[in-house]
């Protein structure tokens, strides 16, 4: 029996394959024996037909596509722009519907939710106009994964009122990605992180010497450029020269349209460090002393190989800046930003250990080095791992952090812990058995046995417990606050 009363509510989201967006299409590129690329051979086939087949094709293209996507036609002259820089010398000579009918061909649909839609945070909405008394309007992040198990971000929004009831807001119909720009860099963070990937050496000392302390993309691939001219084709230059390319792709910033819906953004794996994949973002509403509120998240990017943190900042959720975290505690999953400065610092909880719960603090949200373990597997249900589930809240009684923990057959619960208000360091109270374990018909998905939430939010006398299911799908609990803060500090 679980310790503490919690209801289900019946808001409830499941992955939905018509929710599409447009991806570039790059065919592979291998070489035929007349020595011409596939790109080559198929831009040969579009060259050679008929002003009438490529009027016909295209008007039947944009006629079966155009309720799908807004901006097609932005998308298919983009996507003609790619392919043209590399393969056509001229492309300013061929018509209109040829241009575009080129951009189509190398464009394709991708479902970004068909395998799950899961792993949700919620926060607090910028925008609490028009409410009822006792409403609030919140913002719902969720990890979509598509074809091939690439994970993007989406958003949903809705309302809850005093007694629990929650109304979401329908998703809009036309998901989009954003405009991406590459931001100012600051060398001092290039130093760190090379240092901490090891690619710190004579080439990358070279080409940041060559830099202003603030520079942008377009100063950094010159300095690049002249470094390869100098060094030849020395494998070290290579390398070192790609990792500094490699960082800088990785941190930009994506803004989208603002008269757009929430429901139809996606923040799709725009950089190199999480091409494979956004994944757990744990979305935090941040209020500084004066006041003023940022939206953190701190989310892992997979490249395929190896995962890296990453951090988002927003404070609209139209326009995103995307960077790397770096320091010696900046490392694994699972980092969850406290909601306000302590004392001065910035303060986070990690599992940068795989097993175990650690606090750690910062004078620069970016920047990571201090931390220490402040909870150790101990339960049954948690002997594998335990982690945090989201960024902890505020109450009187403390901090409330919701955790996660593996026991046996690798089946996830959902746990609590109290940490103390002035030295979160500190435990003072902590659940004996789970808060949330799945039901029957939550058991069964991509993953069996798995519950796991990236982030909580307090709503009156109610906290809001939104949670995924077996890496599928995702439902939103609520408890009330009273009842899990009495448990919490109850002698166990």
């Amino acid at each position: 029996m679980l310790p503490v009363p919690l209801t289900r509510t019946s808001a409830r989201f499941l992955p939905d394959p018509t929710r599409v967006i447009t991806k570039p299409f790059t065919p592979g590129a291998e070489h035929s024996l007349d020595g011409r690329s596939r790109v080559e051979r198929i831009l040969a086939r579009i060259l050679a037909l008929s002003e009438s087949e490529v009027t016909t094709t295209l008007s039947t293209t944009q006629v079966r596509f155009a309720a799908r996507h807004v901006h097609l036609r932005s998308v298919f002259e983009a996507n003609f722009a790619a392919v043209a820089a590399g393969y056509l010398a001229r492309a300013g000579e061929l018509s209109a519907e040829r241009r575009l009918l080129i951009g189509a061909y190398f464009t394709h649909e991708y479902a970004i939710e068909s395998a799950a839609l899961t792993n949700p945070s919620i926060v607090l909405a910028p925008d609490q106009e028009r409410l009822a008394p006792g409403e609030q309007r919140f913002v719902l992040s969720l990890r979509a994964i598509g074809e091939g198990h690439i994970s993007s971000i989406e958003f949903r929004s809705g309302i809850i009122d005093a007694g629990g009831q929650i109304e979401m807001e329908a998703p809009g119909r036309n998901a989009s990605t954003a405009r991406h720009r590459a931001p100012v860099y600051e060398k001092h963070i290039f130093h760190t992180k090379l240092r901490e990937l090891d690619a710190y050496n004579e080439i990358a000392a070279t080409v940041l010497e060559a830099l202003p302390d603030w520079f942008t993309l377009d100063q950094l691939e010159t300095v690049i450029r002249e470094v390869a001219e100098q060094y030849g084709h020395r494998p070290d230059a290579e390398h070192a020269t790609r990792t500094i390319h490699w960082l800088a792709s990785s941190n930009y910033e994506s803004s989208f349209d603002p008269d757009s819906k929430l429901s139809e953004r996606v923040l799709f794996p725009a950089g190199p460090t999480e091409s494979q994949g956004m994944e757990d973002a744990r979305f935090v509403r941040f209020t500084r002393d004066d006041g003023t509120v940022t939206y953190f998240a701190q989310y892992t990017g997979f490249d395929g190989y190896q995962i890296l943190p990453q951090l988002i900042e927003t404070a609209d959720f139209v326009t995103f800046r995307i960077a790397t975290l770096n320091g010696e505690s900046a490392k694994n999953k699972g980092i969850a930003l406290f909601p306000r400065m302590i004392d001065g610092r910035y303060a986070a909880l990690s599992r940068l250990d795989n097993e175990n719960n650690f606090l750690m603090w910062s004078d620069n949200v970016r920047f990571w080095n201090q931390s220490e373990v402040i909870q150790t597997p101990a339960r049954a249900w948690e002997v594998t791992q335990l982690g945090n589930c989201g960024s902890p809240l505020e109450t009187e009684a403390g901090w409330l952090v919701i955790t996660h923990g593996v026991g046996a057959m690798r089946q996830y619960a959902l746990g609590a812990i109290l940490l103390d208000k002035e030295d979160p360091a500190r435990v003072i109270g902590h659940l004996a058995e789970p808060l949330l374990e799945s039901v029957e018909d939550e058991r069964d998905g991509y993953v069996p046995n798995v519950v796991y939430s990236c982030g909580s939010m307090i709503s009156g006398e109610l906290l809001v417990l939104p949670y995924g299911f077996a890496d599928v799908g995702t439902r939103i609990a609520t408890v009330r606050l009273d009842d899990l803060l009495s448990e919490l500090t109850r002698a166990h």
